[in-house]
């Protein structure tokens, strides 16, 4: 059973171990658990739907809860305190586009906004109903799963947009087959919400990202039906992908994806390189993504989450034992862990790792072979789970990515950190914070930071935490010129610095793409711009 206030199979259990529990405490202090709001209260909360019936559409208060929120952590402040202030009427589970389109024309005759529900995995606010009076409608895709074809000539796939990474994968391999896109959240996340928030997965230097891999696709929208046909590529015009790409419900519901497909691989290995600091390390990883070497998964930690990785892993002893060798090798204090992955043919693989590990000895690197990019294999769907873990011990995790050119990667590292150190010290906390570079690119790279503090206990203090580190970074993140958001999209939470990014004149011409496709407004209104907007 799918977890009503947390991350992820409420089954699946990791608990912070005795070392991890000493070492937050010793850098953030001790934090002390408290108890969580009930299912049972929190749905006492929720007052009666205004929408009138429809046969599609579910009013009862535990079923609109649990698609009234994602997984941001005002989200979770929300559902741990019992504090949920607005919730959908009413969620519709549409089984195919043509109760999409019924649905889209129901809301409109009862002015009801409507809100996309994929695998509720948001992180920005994608998901929050707008406040006061307008009745809401959220049209839930988990039954638009349906895997409807195949091209093998074209490698091509067809799917319903409501299908979540774990069957899209699955469906594919049983052909041969992969998408190769590996979010975080890939076990709920879907492949509407993937389009949706442009997502970049974990292997995105082979595979590409959403924009790379999404072909065409049949959107419902207010004004009618979009139809985005599959070419190779095209100089007709401006791209209708580009247009639904990033769009976040706002110009209607996309029913149907197709999406280009790789063979599965012969092999795929993940290695591990330790540099002895982070300059040489980011050198080292900037000449390999120059190099254009066809790996799969080339990521960077800071000293600090080099610190924080070793320490969590558990396995003491073993830890201790590769710690003492890289200290022999001149990786000591400020030690910088590399992951690199190829995937393809035999020799393609070796020949990648060969070069990227010949440039990595030439910066210092010391390469400690397969064990730990194993181990982030296996657990690349799981470290999320440690947010539950976390939260159980009295204390909240938050994370913030962009991306820059080559040239302020540094200044963007450093801004975001000592930004955010400095908001909780505003609210008298002290924070762990620890950033690495996820994806890497010839012209630049993402900078991805993750940060722990004390929970209160307290709704309004632990919001108002959260808040002060939230305005912290992103205008830290404005200021050295980064986008808003490299692959978790922008929501609520980011629509405010989006026209830094922008431009007046480029949030305009959002705003007159949404009024052509949805004229009234109805469309998941508050997101990305304001509804006004």
């Amino acid at each position: 059973m799918r977890r009503w206030n947390g991350w992820g199979d409420d089954s699946i259990e990791i608990a912070l171990g005795a070392e991890a529990l000493a070492f937050l405490c010793q850098h953030i202090g001790e934090a002390r658990p408290f108890p969580d709001a009930t299912l049972d209260q929190a749905c006492r909360n929720i007052a009666a739907s205004r929408l009138p019936p429809h046969r599609l559409i579910d009013t009862a208060p535990e079923t609109r809860l649990r698609c009234a929120l994602g997984q941001s952590l005002p989200d979770w402040l929300k559902l741990r305190y019992g504090r949920i202030d607005a919730v959908p009427d009413g969620v519709a589970y549409p089984e195919c586009g043509e109760q999409v389109r019924e649905l889209l024309d129901y809301a409109r005759d009862c002015s009801a906004a409507v809100i996309a529900y994929g695998g509720g995995t948001s992180v920005a606010g994608q998901l929050t109903p707008p406040a006061g009076a307008q009745l809401v409608l959220s049209i839930n895709l988990s039954r638009l799963t349906q895997f409807i074809g195949l091209d093998r000539k074209a490698q091509l796939a067809r799917f319903g947009a409501g299908i979540a990474g774990p069957d899209l994968e699955a469906q594919l391999r049983a052909q041969g087959y992969t998408l190769g896109h590996f979010p975080q959240s890939f076990e709920y996340s879907t492949l509407g919400g993937w389009i949706a928030t442009r997502s970049s997965g974990q292997q995105s230097l082979r595979y590409g990202r959403i924009e790379q891999l999404f072909a065409g696709g049949k959107i419902e929208t207010p004004g009618g039906t979009l139809l985005i046909p599959t070419v190779p590529a095209s100089a007709a015009g401006i791209d209708l992908r580009e247009m639904v790409l990033g769009s976040e419900g706002r110009l209607g519901i996309l029913t149907e994806a197709s999406v280009r497909v790789t063979p599965l691989s012969e092999c795929e290995v993940f290695h591990a390189v330790f540099f002895p600091y982070w300059e040489c390390a980011e050198n080292a990883v900037r000449d390999i993504a120059q190099a254009r070497l066809p790996l799969s998964l080339l990521r960077l930690s800071n000293a600090t989450e080099t610190l924080t990785t070793l320490t969590l892993a558990g396995h003491a002893r073993l830890v201790g034992l590769l710690q003492r060798y890289l200290s022999l090798r001149g990786c000591r204090e400020g030690k910088c862990l590399v992951l690199l992955g190829a995937t393809g043919r035999r020799a393609n693989v070796a020949a990648a790792l060969a070069q990227a590990l010949a440039i990595a000895r030439r910066a210092n690197g010391v390469h400690v072979g397969r064990t730990l990019g194993d181990k982030w294999k296996q657990n690349r769907f799981r470290g999320v789970y440690l947010r539950n873990a976390l939260w159980q011990n009295g204390y909240a995790v938050d994370t913030a990515e962009t991306a820059v050119d080559w040239p302020r990667v540094d200044d963007m590292m450093q801004s975001v950190e000592q930004a955010a150190t400095a908001a909780l010290a505003g609210q008298g906390e002290r924070l762990h914070v620890y950033t690495h570079l996820s994806h890497l690119y010839a012209q630049g790279a993402s900078v991805y930071s993750t940060f722990v503090w004390r929970l209160a206990g307290d709704y309004e203090t632990d919001l108002a935490r959260w808040r002060a580190l939230k305005a912290a970074v992103c205008g830290a993140i404005v200021a050295n010129r980064g986008t808003i958001s490299h692959q978790h999209g922008v929501g609520t939470d980011h629509a405010p610095y989006l026209a830094a990014e922008k431009g007046e004149l480029g949030i305009g011409a959002m705003g007159a793409l949404f009024r052509h496709f949805d004229p009234q407004g109805m469309m998941n209104p508050g997101k990305l711009l304001p509804p006004e907007r």
